[in-house]
């Protein structure tokens, strides 16, 4: 399947599914170092998305990049609104008017969007956040695009990367939001942030 807008859509859906199907999981990685809303928080935002989604007639993935920034920014409260709905615009930028996502178009949107959470959120890899998913993750996708991988090759790089840097919070002490204040007692456990950030590119992958 190409990265097209049907492609897109069905991105969406899954994340809206993986979410929901995780949101327990995510309560409770974000109770045990922060205020434990991150789970319900976005399972609403993507819940709105998908009922956005089924009235909208989008023609490129950046218009369905944009929907999900709209809807996420207008719906989401905490932290993850306006981390994630800035990553989705930016991504709906990068991704302009294409109708086909090729590898390099690909690494152009997920740079954007990782981008995006460092302009708002001001993190750097090992802060213990979201940023220790999306940068690997970039990073892969740009290595992989560099060595001739096709587009969807690209996106199962940065799902792995992804994953792999969610995994590595555990061992960090956290220098940003409410688990800062924790100190060492954060370290053993996950960011839920850099958790779900691999679940939404995993999404991305098995939609392709």
């Amino acid at each position: 399947m190409s990265l097209d807008t049907a492609w897109a859509i069905d991105w969406v859906r899954r994340t809206a599914a993986t979410i929901d199907e995780h949101r327990a999981e995510l309560i409770t990685l974000d109770r045990e170092i922060g205020d434990g809303d991150h789970g319900e928080n976005l399972d609403r935002g993507f819940r709105a998305v998908v009922v956005a989604l089924d009235d909208a007639d989008l023609e490129t993935p950046g218009a369905v990049f944009k929907l999900v920034a709209t809807k996420l920014i207008s719906t989401v409260g905490g932290a993850a609104g306006p981390l994630f709905g800035t990553a989705y615009l930016k991504a709906a930028q990068a991704a302009g008017d294409a109708t086909e996502l090729d590898a390099d178009t690909l690494v152009a949107v997920l740079t954007a969007a990782r981008d995006g959470v460092v302009s708002r959120g001001k993190a750097e890899v090992g802060d213990k956040t979201m940023i220790d998913a999306w940068t690997p993750a970039v990073d892969a996708a740009a290595a992989a695009a560099a060595a001739g991988e096709t587009p969807e090759r690209v996106l199962a790089a940065a799902a792995d990367a992804a994953a792999g840097g969610a995994e590595s919070t555990d061992a960090l002490v956290a220098r940003k939001g409410r688990a800062s204040y924790l100190g060492d007692r954060a370290v053993g456990h996950r960011d839920p942030g850099a958790q779900s950030s691999a679940y939404v590119l995993r999404a991305a992958v098995d939609a392709a």
